[in-house]
């Protein structure tokens, strides 16, 4: 598994909490994608799990590391939704909780993580808050979440809040160039669009990846030229949530314009597809596109069963109305 240099601190912290006899039992992890948080609690697993660790590293040569590494150790589990499932039930939680209540199985720590703790329904998380509220001894939980108010209150309050905040811009731009070399303003544009998260804008700037959001610019601006439905095939796809988010980033980014605020773009790379949704929408047309082009993320994301195609193009034909004469020009 990859580490990542803006992981070091935060791996320290919370090692160090541990050897001071101060860790909490349950760490609710707040990160976005591309943080590296899988990276951290796997790490932290490897110390805890370790039979001799040495200061902050785990030693690599005894059998709780040699399990680890071999990811087949009988006290570390991982609870998530099964392939083709969005939701994490009751059943697994309880099977998982009543093995932590016997003794652990190489005679150390017991570690539980959740790589979405979004994926537990209301039943999965009131059965993990019991085992919260009385856990085990030496058991170990690390909760993964990007937002915690999508969480039961009662199962936050439960856990320490760890938010792993993304580097300063400067140093991931650092860090991708070293990774994969680009002009700086492609590989600015790709940190912005992946908020700040290094590994997210890496995956962005893969050939195919980086090829699909270009594809979308330069339909875009085709598209505001005659018709916006020719914008569809460009979005209807089965990562359209991140593409959805891309055109939101321009229509911000042309509001951005609006106000002055040119030098804070987040696609500094693609300056004309900016200046024309500026030059094409007012103020108050790009902030009402902005907000529906969010619902309509939003509903493609957590509602289950809707048409995408239909959802698509019902909002393109929407947004086309604001490319009316009247709506052009400055409000």
């Amino acid at each position: 598994m990859n580490w990542y240099p803006w992981l070091n601190q935060p791996y320290r912290q919370i090692i160090a909490r541990h050897q001071q006899g101060q860790a909490h039992h349950a760490l609710l992890l707040q990160a976005i994608n591309g943080m590296g948080d899988d990276a951290l609690v796997w790490g932290v697993s490897r110390w805890l799990m370790c039979q001799q660790p040495v200061g902050l590293k785990s030693c690599g040569v005894c059998h709780g590391c040699q399990l680890m590494q071999a990811a087949t150790h009988p006290d570390w589990y991982r609870l998530e939704a099964e392939k083709g499932k969005a939701s994490l039930g009751i059943d697994a939680v309880r099977d998982v909780s009543e093995k932590l209540y016997h003794f652990a199985q190489q005679g150390g720590a017991k570690i539980v993580w959740l790589p979405d703790a979004t994926q537990l329904t209301e039943a999965a998380a009131n059965a993990l808050l019991k085992t919260l509220e009385e856990p085990p001894a030496n058991c170990w939980f690390f909760l993964s979440v990007q937002e915690p108010s999508r969480l039961l209150a009662t199962l936050r309050s439960r856990c320490l809040r760890w938010h792993l905040a993304p580097p300063e811009e400067g140093q991931s731009l650092q860090w991708l160039q070293r990774q994969q070399p680009q002009p700086e303003a492609m590989l600015r544009a790709a940190l912005r669009l992946s908020n700040g998260a290094p590994a997210a804008a890496l995956a962005l700037l893969q050939p195919d990846r980086w090829q699909a959001r270009q594809t979308l610019c330069e339909t875009l601006q085709v598209a505001l030229q005659g018709d916006v439905l020719q914008l569809l095939p460009a979005l209807n796809s089965d990562d359209v949530a991140d593409r959805l988010s891309w055109l939101i980033a321009l229509l911000v980014d042309a509001m951005k314009l609006h106000q002055g605020a040119a030098n804070w773009l987040s696609n500094a790379d693609r300056p004309d597809v900016v200046a024309q949704l500026a030059q094409q929408f007012n103020s108050s047309a790009l902030a009402e596109s902005t907000q529906q082009w969010i619902l309509c993320r939003e509903q493609l994301l957590h509602v289950a069963s809707l048409n995408r195609e239909l959802i698509l193009t019902d909002r393109l034909l929407a947004w086309g109305r604001l490319l009316s004469p009247a709506a052009g020009g400055e409000a």
